[in-house]
């Protein structure tokens, strides 16, 4: 039995999977041309699956010896290039062996000896030597190499490429996180580049992994209902490939979570409702993946893009700018394409939820307490607990432009945590942040019903405006798309020098530019 696969390479007879070829379709013809190039993607994308998927097939083709391996047990060597070669040459034997390369097209037995610095070159050569077919390598976690380490490593596959090409790996990809014009080659953690004299100019492509598409996404699930009778409703899918946008760990995550962990049985069809529940519990139980990438939440180079989509700001350009926001995209953290957002829902609750877990820790309300007939007795709650602690908070977050929109998003998080559902939106470059809070209850004639209640986030900083008139207007745009009467604007005053912030908050009666009556929050 297949089954959807979380934890390490996808295997075609254990999991269900996309085939290789469907992901990197313009990989086999620079294969085919015999050339050197770049795949690059954030993790946990199936960069390995499909490089080992393809590396197969091309043995199994009978053109070519192919083989991929990890460079990750190389990264130990640091500077030392000496050692990291044979590291490399020992990954290189390692997964011959794994994969059970004949001994036609094995490795040599034993590596000849070299002087540090030419040791990939000569053992490939010879390598190269012996084999019958033409060579293909996939050198997977290239990146985990720094430093010196990496300097030989690349400047010797291209000396081969460029000097003995005959007697060379016909094909050479190298994989990694980030394109290999912005590996970080110094040791300490100096954000130099490897120069502006690349060591690995030859490359014709740099290729990026790119996530599921919805049609990929429906068919993974496919296949999961081929082999189990178990649908995914249409507006399950339409849920799938939303929360995620296709990110294949999310994708897998959530099918499994719903066949799994929550044990829908495969008599059910696997609804919309399912697929909203298991978004929340990946989230609350922040998943490995997701823990890995919040970890990277603290760097300077992340905050500098984050922060600012957070809060609904434009991203300035700084000397840092457009590498800041290459490695952000790099990570996965933020969509490869304009307009600058987080990646995906998931990613994005994931983000708010970390940053304000401090926040939730200091709110004694009890989850869960506020339902019908509105809104009022939450907004109440929070005003009082921003007069007690906001200020605290807010000095305190580690990033400042947005605590504030963090604080109040945390302490929602708390009140409707398990029992509801927070949607957001972040108006980039509109200085707004839209939230939706929507509580399933059971109306008076037994039935299912939903509350929601519509929020506007504005910040009024120094040197500008007052935002009302900005945020009532917007307010007014998002209630119509949300097909909503009424709901609230939260003006956060962060400008210094402001009355103390017991005195200025407090509520009032706007409306409108369409005549709606909302709730003015000033904080």
């Amino acid at each position: 039995m297949r089954y959807f696969n979380t934890a390490g390479p996808c295997v075609p007879t254990r999991h269900y999977m996309v085939p290789a070829q469907e992901r990197l379709p313009r990989a086999r013809g620079y294969i085919e041309q015999g050339q050197y190039f770049v795949v690059h993607a954030p993790r946990q994308t199936g960069k390995t699956t499909v490089l080992a998927a393809m590396a197969l097939e091309l043995t199994a083709s009978g053109r070519y010896a192919a083989l991929h391996f990890s460079c990750e047990s190389a990264e130990v060597a640091g500077e030392d290039y000496g050692q990291a070669e044979l590291l490399v040459l020992e990954a290189i034997r390692r997964s011959a062996e794994s994969a059970g390369l004949s001994d036609g097209l094995a490795p040599p037995a034993s590596w000849p000896d070299a002087v540090p610095g030419s040791r990939l070159t000569r053992g490939l050569t010879e390598w190269v030597r012996s084999c019958p077919r033409p060579l293909v390598l996939f050198f997977d976690e290239i990146d985990a190499l720094r430093g010196e380490s990496l300097r030989s490593v690349l400047r010797q596959l291209r000396d081969g490429f460029t000097v003995s090409r005959g007697g060379f790996p016909h094909a050479v990809v190298l994989c990694g996180l980030r394109d290999v014009r912005d590996y970080k080659a110094a040791s300490g953690g100096d954000p130099g580049r490897l120069g502006t004299s690349s060591p690995f100019n030859i490359k014709v492509a740099s290729l990026r992994l790119g996530d599921f598409t919805e049609a990929e996404v429906a068919e993974l699930y496919g296949q999961h209902t081929t082999q189990t009778g178990q649908d995914f409703t249409v507006d399950a899918l339409e849920c799938a490939f939303s929360f995620t946008q296709g990110q294949p760990w999310l994708v897998n995550a959530l099918a499994r979570e719903v066949v799994e962990e929550m044990g829908v049985p495969s008599d059910t069809p696997i609804t919309a409702e399912h697929m909203e529940e298991a978004k929340e519990r990946l989230i609350l139980a922040r998943a490995t993946h997701l823990d890995s990438l919040a970890a990277r939440l603290g760097e300077d180079r992340v905050r500098r893009v984050i922060q600012p989509v957070i809060a609904g700001e434009l991203l300035l350009p700084t000397d840092t700018y457009d590498d800041d926001l290459a490695y952000v995209r790099d990570l996965g953290l933020v969509a490869p394409d304009a307009p600058v957002r987080v990646a995906n829902p998931i990613y994005q609750e994931a983000i708010v939820r970390v940053l304000g877990n401090n926040t939730e820790g200091q709110v004694v309300a009890a989850p869960s307490s506020f339902r019908l007939p509105d809104g009022r007795k939450l907004l109440c709650s929070f005003a009082e607990f921003w007069r007690e602690n906001g200020e605290i908070l807010a000095t305190a977050s580690t990033y400042p432009e947005a605590a504030a929109q963090l604080v109040m998003m945390a302490y929602l998080h708390r009140i409707v945590n398990g029992a509801g559902f927070i949607d957001r939106e972040y108006g980039i470059g509109r200085r707004r942040v839209d939230l939706l809070i929507r509580q399933p209850y059971t109306a008076a004639d037994g039935s299912r019903a939903v509350q929601r209640e519509a929020l506007e986030l504005k910040v009024w900083r120094q040197g500008r405006t007052d935002p009302l008139a900005e945020g009532l207007a917007q307010l007014d745009d998002y209630l119509d798309r949300m097909e909503l009467s009424t709901g609230t604007l939260v003006v956060f005053d962060t400008r210094p020098q402001t009355a103390p912030v017991h005195e200025r908050t407090a509520f009032s009666q706007q409306t409108t530019p369409s005549g709606r009556t909302v709730t003015l929050l000033r904080a």
